[in-house]
């Protein structure tokens, strides 16, 4: 009986997981990307300046604000995954 629980457990875990991995698809198209790029290059520089970085995300934060907000959690994954790309270790 507990071989059966502990199964159920592992189950509800992977598809807990798989659904928080699928809550972070956003719409990405190659449209937007470019718009983006072209906008901050052409009034805030270079890509890999602070400036054109901050462009960028002040683009994201207006599109995620346009489409409906952002959840708590798509903040934090955002907030993490540039840590990452700007804070290597």
């Amino acid at each position: 009986m507990q071989t059966k629980f502990r199964m159920m457990m592992a189950f509800a875990t992977v598809a807990l997981l798989l659904s928080a991995c699928a809550q972070f698809e956003r719409n990405t198209s190659p449209q937007a990307t470019v718009d983006d790029d072209a906008y901050c290059r052409a009034n805030s520089g270079e890509p890999g300046s602070s400036a054109y970085a901050a462009c960028r995300k002040d683009r994201d934060v207006q599109s995620s604000r346009a489409s409906g907000g952002g959840s708590r959690i798509e903040r934090a994954h955002r907030n993490l995954a540039e840590d990452m790309l700007n804070n290597p270790r």
